[in-house]
């Protein structure tokens, strides 16, 4: 303003109303894509490069992300965004889809706005966020007891059964959610209606400890001592990263085959020489293709689901296969949609960044079961 007023090109008038206006800053949303996939690759890069290098340094990166199927990701979480703010007080969503081929994440949303301040929208909660994973834990603990010698047409009496001392030194009585009773069930039944009094028998029987070893080679790191948990580890009673989660999925889609998570494949400095580049490795085998095999054929069964779920619901998608498992927090505070092809692996989880409750009713296939439907069939 001083400039133009003393080059003429102003008035006094005018420019004491411009030096009168109220200015105010807004952050502009566009300057950014893919925004918390590009920071979670530059707090990669910065322990290799420095925080110059990776900012100032004209680093050249070629990651992983399909920007095609990131699009996809995020028009499906900002699709059900306010559906499930207004239906389910559920202000937040995060979607990581990942190739079972080889590990590499091809879409990631961190949540519903990244830069939203109302929700703390630049907190990753794909990857920074540490939350129960309710019954989307429980393929973990069945598949580790088909290792075990069970099959899917084991019976597990769904009956109230009284456990003995639980982690907090009570005696430890889990509930169905819908607290009735179904007597004699098969395991492919009980894992397919997600009934809790079955699963956790299936845990007793395959034991706690043999379940978090396991879960540790597929690569979950959130885990701690069994005994922190007890019988309640199957029902999602400890904690997990929604990458590490995807990326457990992905290993039951590559037949038990698994790959290290990869976001970054090339990186050249600013003279073109390549500073690191991405091979391929073989995979580790942590789990027998016979057992994941059957793992995958329960957890598509829609004629087993149907009792529970109805034949029409989303964790099918028309007539192709596809394995997918639901899982809610009994206080709500989490909702989950899991699932895969051998092409693609989806996990979604829908909550609040604060850890307050959702609303009655927003369980992982009302909450995430829309989004991750919606973005697995576009992919």
């Amino acid at each position: 303003v001083g400039l133009l007023l003393e080059n003429e090109q102003i008035t006094e008038e005018e420019a004491e109303a411009a030096y009168a206006e109220e200015l105010e800053f807004t952050e502009k949303s566009n300057l950014i894509k893919a925004p918390h996939f590009v920071i979670m690759v530059r707090e990669a890069l910065a322990p290799e490069y420095g925080e110059r290098q990776v900012e100032e340094g004209g680093l050249k990166v070629l990651t992983t992300l399909d920007w095609e199927m990131q699009q996809k990701a995020e028009q499906a979480v900002a699709d059900f965004a306010e559906i499930n703010k207004e239906n389910f007080d559920a202000e937040n969503a995060s979607l990581v889809a990942i190739d079972p081929d080889n590990g590499q994440i091809l879409a990631m949303v961190g949540s519903v706005d990244y830069f939203s301040d109302d929700i703390d929208g630049n907190f990753n909660v794909a990857v920074q966020g540490k939350r129960q994973p309710g019954s989307s834990f429980k393929p973990m603990v069945y598949s580790v007891g088909f290792e075990s010698g069970y099959t899917d047409k084991t019976t597990l009496w769904d009956v109230v059964t009284k456990f003995g001392e639980g982690a907090d030194g009570e005696d430890y009585e889990p509930h169905n959610y819908d607290l009735e009773e179904h007597g004699p069930v098969s395991v492919r039944s009980a894992l397919q209606g997600s009934i809790n009094v079955p699963a956790v028998k299936m845990l007793y029987l395959a034991g706690a400890g043999n379940v978090i070893k396991k879960a540790k080679k597929f690569g979950y790191t959130t885990l701690g001592d069994p005994n922190i948990y007890g019988l309640s580890l199957v029902l999602g009673g400890a904690e997990v990263t929604l990458l590490e989660h995807t990326a457990a999925y992905a290993t039951f889609a590559s037949g038990g085959i698994k790959y290290p998570t990869v976001s970054i494949l090339k990186v050249e400095n600013d003279k073109g020489k390549i500073l690191q580049e991405y091979e391929e490795e073989d995979g580790e085998e942590v789990m027998d293709r016979e057992t994941v095999n059957l793992l995958t054929d329960v957890l598509s069964d829609n004629i087993a689901r149907a009792p529970y779920f109805g034949e029409s619901n989303y964790l099918t998608i028309g007539s192709r296969p596809v394995a997918a498992k639901t899982g809610t927090t009994n206080d709500y505070r989490d909702a989950w949609m899991m699932g895969y092809t051998p092409q693609l692996a989806v996990g979604v989880w829908v909550g609040n960044n604060d850890f307050s409750a959702m609303r009655r009713g927003a369980g992982g296939s009302s909450v995430a079961g829309p989004i991750w439907n919606t973005f697995i069939k576009n992919a």
